[in-house]
């Protein structure tokens, strides 16, 4: 691919990028993609100067290396996966300034899976159906609707100097290797026993090695099904589908577009970033709210993103 930009050098673990998802395409069967922790991503876009949705890389576990040739911005932000500039440590949820010839260096996350890398202005991507969002079941977006390989390049505008940017630390999410995913019940819960229902609330899950962008495999306690074979609908991220081996499987940016599993019902969207940073044993518990509880919370973390300013690096 023509264009200066960024070389990579090694692709990592599994580096694929993402902007804000390929939208409005269910009906023919397409998922959504985009970023698996919403928040990280819209802060490593927002510490460049981005419009909401550029196209960034996501890398899960580590050890990317790449070679900036041109003059910019770039943030890391999510899991705690060390950087370095030309062999100097660089602190992450904050931009630093690049020039050509500059060697970007990740390690491997030492809390949290998943880190974000933007650049200022989004990398810059021919759109497949409206997005650069890599889904590799599809074979969509990105490179070839693939992971990225050494000697791909990724272009991307250069950028004049600015102040640098960060997030203000009290305000940067904890990856504790726990979460607690709030559910909001849906239309078949009432079908599972009340042994279930109550078991989902009190239990503890472990996050299966078999665990991916398209859904996380719980494993605990089984949660009995007694329903009949249902007919295949639409399914939203957060899903709480139930096979029936009784294990939980949470779905999200990569799902399929219908099934046919029973739900209990989904987990609040923005608690999912939390769990997509949660490696293999991750433990997971639930709580229920209700609808009206979910926009609250949902409109509240919205509001303090816009309202947060980042700081101005010292």
């Amino acid at each position: 691919m023509n264009g200066a930009g960024f070389l990579i050098r090694r692709p990592g673990v599994m580096t694929l990028i993402q902007d804000s998802g390929r939208l409005g395409h269910h009906r023919l069967g397409l998922t959504t993609g985009g970023p698996a922790d919403p928040l990280a991503f819209d802060w490593a876009n927002r510490l460049c100067g981005n419009e909401s949705g550029a196209a960034a890389l996501e890398m899960a576990v580590g050890g990317l290396e790449l070679d900036a040739e041109v003059a910019t911005q770039v943030a890391l932000c999510g899991a705690d996966m060390p950087m370095t500039i030309n062999g100097s440590p660089v602190e992450g949820w904050r931009s630093h300034r690049v020039n050509p010839g500059d060697r970007l260096a990740l390690g491997f996350a030492r809390s949290g899976v998943r880190a974000y890398l933007a650049v200022a202005g989004g990398f810059q991507l021919q759109k497949t159906l409206g997005s650069v969002s890599t889904v590799l079941r599809e074979g969509l977006g990105g490179l070839a609707g693939r992971q990225l390989e050494s000697g791909d390049r990724l272009p991307c505008p250069g950028a004049s100097e600015e102040a640098c940017l960060m997030v203000p630390r009290g305000y940067r999410p904890v990856y504790s290797g726990r979460a607690l995913l709030r559910v909001v019940v849906g239309y078949q819960y009432e079908a599972f026993s009340e042994k279930a229902r109550r078991q989902l609330f009190s239990a503890e899950y472990r996050v299966s090695a078999q665990s991916d962008r398209m859904g996380y495999r719980l494993e605990g306690p089984p949660l009995q099904v007694a329903l009949p074979v249902l007919l295949s609908e639409g399914i939203c991220a957060g899903a709480v589908q139930v096979p029936p081996d009784g294990q939980p499987i949470i779905l999200l940016c990569d799902r399929q577009t219908i099934g046919g599993y029973p739900k209990l019902g989904a987990v609040l969207s923005v608690d999912l970033g939390q769990l997509v940073q949660l490696p293999a044993g991750g433990r997971v518990t639930f709580a229920p709210i209700d609808v009206a509880e979910a926009r609250q919370i949902r409109l509240a973390a919205t509001r303090q993103f816009q309202a947060l300013q980042p700081e101005v690096c010292s």
